[in-house]
């Protein structure tokens, strides 16, 4: 279960040219608030978010439940396009994979899916047909609880969104948690989807140079905010400007200083002020290259 989270945080001072949250939960929301903390719902969360500058949004579904949410929302408010896929670790349960982590970190969850990996995956190729559904993800490698045969399960879910992207012309977005290598692996090995986003990058400045060479795009979230991610801000300064993207990967990785509290999109702000700052950019300018990388990645909401 998410970790409750307290109140939320102001508005920030909105942005001087409308950007876009390439990658946001607005479905578990809910599941992260204290009792009593009010719940916008998702109009009301994106009413906000255009307040400050954030017009628009991918609403990212990376199971069964969430996938069918995020393409309903996308026909209900021009402002949603979604993404579709079953998340590395959704896919372990899928497989039914009962097995102990590594290094002493805590099991994987005993319970099983009751529909079958191959199934789910079914059912997202379906949803993914649907226009309103502009990218395959997120999905990926996520080896921080992962045993062998949960990895190898990932690995087989991971190659089969990658050729789903790639049969559907849609780009791709990864979420790589402790994999950066292997991802990169199975991309060079499988051949990435012409166009390939690294959600909330999270490696350093080596491997965001690798993926730039490759011609992917990294997609940036609150953790450039963070004191401990150095990493992460050397990375960004290494990537050009038309392969950069900004997210809040909501309602997690509340950017700093409000670290702990529930995140949301009218947050992005703080993200994208403080990218420009760790690249010497300026602001509007930064902000009209964000949205154009959006909407070419995406297409027009």
């Amino acid at each position: 279960m998410a970790r409750r989270r307290g109140e939320w945080p102001p508005d920030p001072e909105p942005l001087p040219v409308p950007v876009i949250d390439d990658h946001t939960h607005l479905e578990s929301i809910p599941h992260v608030l204290d009792d009593g903390v009010p719940d916008p719902g998702m109009t009301g969360q994106l009413d906000r978010a255009a307040a400050v500058g954030v017009e628009a949004v991918v609403q990212i579904g990376c199971d069964l439940d969430s996938a069918r949410v995020s393409v309903a929302w996308a026909h209900e408010d021009p402002r949603v396009v979604a993404g579709v896929a079953i998340h590395p670790n959704e896919a372990v349960l899928h497989a039914g994979v009962r097995e102990v982590a590594p290094d002493g970190l805590p099991p994987q969850p005993l319970d099983r899916h009751a529909t079958s990996l191959d199934d789910a995956l079914a059912v997202v190729a379906e949803l993914a047909r649907d226009p309103r559904v502009r990218t395959i993800g997120e999905t990926g490698l996520d080896f921080f609880r992962a045993g062998e045969r949960g990895r190898q399960v990932q690995r087989e879910s991971f190659r089969a969104h990658v050729a789903l992207a790639k049969e559907l012309g849609l780009p791709l977005q990864i979420h790589d948690r402790d994999a950066h290598r292997e991802v990169l692996e199975v991309l060079a090995r499988d051949g990435a989807p012409e166009v390939t986003v690294f959600h909330c990058f999270s490696a350093d400045a080596e491997i965001a140079a690798e993926c730039v060479a490759r011609g992917y795009l990294l997609s940036f979230a609150g953790p450039v905010t963070f004191a401990s991610a150095e990493d992460v801000r050397a990375a960004a300064r290494v990537v050009p400007a038309e392969q950069l993207l900004v997210e809040t990967d909501a309602p997690y990785l509340t950017p700093a200083p409000h670290r702990g509290a529930p995140n949301a999109p009218y947050l992005l702000p703080l993200t994208v002020r403080r990218l420009a700052e760790v690249r010497g950019d300026d602001l509007a300018g930064l902000c009209a290259r964000l949205h154009a990388n959006a909407t070419r990645v995406y297409g027009p909401w």
